[in-house]
């Protein structure tokens, strides 16, 4: 049976801003190259690519006060925040071309809001091979790819928890991870205090990822806006290797199709990201041809018809 999608708006956000490797700024041209708009049309989804937010450049410097590039990353997510909740209010369905991580923060707090003004249920699936809740207290890094939910969640600088206006953007029921395999020491006290749900890759391997899904998308109904966030490093490198911070032990091909193809089976995924595709570490763009793959499966490709 064919579903039909509201019409979609391609926003690219081409920064590595958050990241510890060079590239993912160039996700969003490959991601295009791959077809992702042809893609989509071809199943029957009006498309316009609103070509690229624009945002300052990565200085490419040591973290301050535990984090990297503070202030370009705000600036690159509250111009995201925007053009996203834009397209929202327009009726259509934002789908953010990444650029790294950290700009889940942006589309996330714009989708929070509008939740609010709507008063849709909010349910965010978050795709990943991390669980993405450091903080400047316990980052190995600074780099704020690896903070998005924590600042979702409240946890964080002022700029970046209360980008959307109230702080938080979220609540951490919200929210479910699904193929975390990779929580830095300081995080996994955090992320077990605030009670996240996650679905880590040894709970898929004990109950399925079939039982997993279900239970991640229990209580999505007609009144939820389901966002994905599609971290490409969710997939296995050996099948995905463009991405900078591969993680081995991820859903395999048949896995990734059977999440997407039961997150479309929903009918409720209203915006989505992909982010964190670094076409430097690629081999002749097939992570993001992979990508486009699955994301016409979120759109409801599949091997037969289905009621």
């Amino acid at each position: 049976m064919q579903r039909s999608y509201p019409p979609v708006s391609l926003i690219g956000v081409p920064t590595d801003i958050g990241a510890g490797h060079k590239g993912a700024r160039m996700g969003p041209d490959a991601l295009r190259i791959a077809g992702l708009g042809e893609a989509l049309a071809a199943r029957g989804v009006e498309v316009i690519d609103r070509g690229n937010v624009v945002g300052p450049a990565n200085p490419w410097l040591p973290p301050v006060d535990g984090y990297r590039h503070l202030d370009e990353v705000v600036a690159w997510n509250k111009a995201l925040m925007d053009a996203v909740d834009a397209e929202l209010s327009r009726g259509r369905m934002p789908i953010v071309l990444g650029g790294d991580h950290c700009l889940g923060l942006g589309s996330i707090t714009a989708v929070a809001r509008h939740c609010r003004r709507t008063g849709k249920k909010l349910r965010v699936l978050w795709l990943d091979a991390h669980a993405d809740f450091n903080t400047s207290d316990v980052t190995p890094s600074g780099n704020v790819h690896g903070m998005p939910v924590a600042c979702l969640c409240g946890l964080g600088p002022t700029a970046l928890t209360t980008l959307g206006g109230s702080a938080p953007a979220m609540r951490s029921d919200e929210i479910r991870q699904i193929g975390i395999r990779s929580v830095d020491a300081g995080e996994k006290r955090l992320v077990k205090d605030h009670g996240l749900d996650i679905y880590d890759m040894r709970y898929i391997d004990e109950v399925g990822m079939k039982r997993a899904m279900e239970e991640a998308l229990e209580g999505v109904d007609e009144d939820t806006h389901l966002h994905v966030s599609f971290d490409v490093d969710f997939l296995d490198p050996s099948i995905a290797p463009g991405v900078g911070t591969t993680v081995p032990g991820g859903p395999n091909y048949r896995e990734a199709q059977l999440v997407m193809e039961m997150i479309a089976d929903t009918g409720r995924m209203c915006s989505l990201d992909i982010v964190e595709l670094n076409p430097a570490l690629d081999n002749h763009n097939a992570t993001a041809e992979l990508a486009v793959d699955l994301v016409e499966s979120l759109f409801g490709k599949s091997t037969l018809m289905r009621d």
